[in-house]
């Protein structure tokens, strides 16, 4: 995989921001379609995979659970079956 792509997750970084999941994503559109910049013609099914993958990203970064750290739903006081806490 491409190697310029850094881990964007706890306890790697502290705060991941929306340009750092852009760039992973671009780097990953870039190696999967073989183009550092694609042609004219294919510019739009480019940026749409750039979107779609960063899109991806967020909700998977927003979504797991560093062991040890907890989980947003821990915080907001369910357990992880999503059952509320007492």
């Amino acid at each position: 995989m491409c190697r310029s792509i850094k881990t964007l997750r706890e306890p790697y970084v502290d705060e991941v921001t929306d340009v750092d999941i852009e760039a992973a994503a671009l780097q990953y559109v870039r190696k999967i379609s073989g183009f550092r910049a694609p042609a004219a013609h294919n510019a739009a099914a480019f940026d749409a995979a750039v979107a779609a993958v960063a899109a991806a990203t967020r909700t998977l970064l927003d979504q797991i659970e560093v062991r040890g750290r907890g989980h947003a739903a821990a915080s907001a006081g369910t357990t992880e079956s999503g059952a509320h806490r007492d």
